[in-house]
């Protein structure tokens, strides 16, 4: 099988074609990415010198080039990771999200409409369906409530696969993962900020009081997920992919401060120390709770998180301390720029 990987050097697209190269020697990866501020070819080290790999640096929403590769290579399947994925960043500047989350969306359909594929995976995100109110389980029929321009981009993305779907017969399958960590990921988010700014000593920012709930998803439990979509899942589906692991994030952040001190030999209280409360700049758009129930996943096609918390956590964790040179790497005078704009000003 041949497989077309867009955004294949962000977080989740990079840990994907590294599980599926490690675990299919049959497939094929062919790799498209922007390389933005969030896409780093050095993630892709360990796979760029494999036979069956390859990349080329190009943006998704430039027709020609995707009409060209799919011309050429005669894809068997897309599964698309490329996207702007940061909330903060979609409030501050909503013109890129559309860009890429919705028009490069509609560029894909249009060459799959072209040159016939077996499936197109929409890779989408928990956000679409808004803030869970009290104990609720989002399921894959519930209604889309998107919340910040980042959700509502991805909702629209979703949408219009399903249009796609209906219309022309594309085979659409999309997949909807609560908050993924582990390694890899740019520290703007919660997790990688957090174990970075600890490890340099600076401040660990907390909106509000940290009260905020989130289900987390070990990367690798959900590219488990993902390949078995691909593999197994019904065409015109939605999944949910779901952690079953919903933490507030001041709990998240104090279990970091935990982990690294007994990592590092520190005591906690050094890290802790530093946990600093800030306004929350997201104001309506912050949702309160996500929470998905996965069970269409589980009982359909056999698929389940085997990754506790904790345990991915320390993982995580781990993972940064041996790779400080790499992390460092990525961090540039933009998002330095970013960063004051969010958490400066207190």
């Amino acid at each position: 099988m041949k497989i077309l990987v867009t955004g294949g050097c962000g977080f989740i697209g990079s840990n994907f074609i590294r599980h599926k190269i490690n675990n299919d020697s049959e497939c094929r990866i062919f790799n498209i990415d922007k390389l933005t501020y969030a896409g780093n070819l050095r993630n892709m080290d360990d796979v760029r010198d494999n036979p069956r790999y390859k990349f080329v640096r190009g943006d998704i929403c430039n027709s020609d080039l995707i009409n060209k590769l799919f011309s050429e290579e005669k894809f068997d399947a897309v599964i698309n990771f490329a996207a702007e994925s940061h909330v903060d960043r979609s409030i501050l500047d909503s013109f890129p999200f559309i860009e890429t989350n919705v028009k490069g969306v509609q560029v894909l359909l249009e060459a799959t409409r072209r040159y016939p594929i077996w499936k197109f995976i929409q890779i989408s995100t928990d956000e679409v369906y808004g803030s869970a109110d009290g104990d609720i389980k989002f399921k894959e029929d519930s209604r889309l409530l998107p919340n910040s321009p980042y959700a509502a981009s991805k909702a629209a993305a979703d949408l219009l696969c399903r249009s796609y779907y209906k219309a022309y017969g594309i085979p659409i399958i999309i997949t909807r993962s609560s908050n993924n960590y582990g390694p890899y990921q740019f520290p703007e988010k919660l997790i990688p900020l957090m174990i970075r700014n600890a490890l340099l000593g600076k401040e660990l920012p907390v909106y509000g009081k940290g009260k905020q709930v989130r289900d987390w998803l070990y990367v690798e439990d959900n590219c488990r997920a993902i390949d078995i979509v691909l593999q197994r899942g019904s065409i015109g589906e939605v999944y949910n992919i779901g952690g079953n692991q919903e933490k507030r994030n001041i709990e998240v952040v104090r279990l970091i401060c935990q982990l690294l001190a007994q990592e590092l030999q520190k005591p906690q209280e050094d890290f802790e120390k530093l946990i600093t409360y800030i306004s929350d700049p997201r104001g309506a758009a912050h949702d309160y709770r996500y929470a998905l129930d996965y069970r269409k996943i589980k009982e359909g096609l056999g698929w389940s998180p085997i990754v506790g918390f904790e345990e991915g956590l320390r993982l995580t964790s781990r993972w940064y301390l041996a790779h400080q040179e790499l992390v460092e790497s990525v961090i540039t005078g933009e998002y330095l720029e970013y960063y004051d704009r969010v958490y400066g000003g207190k």
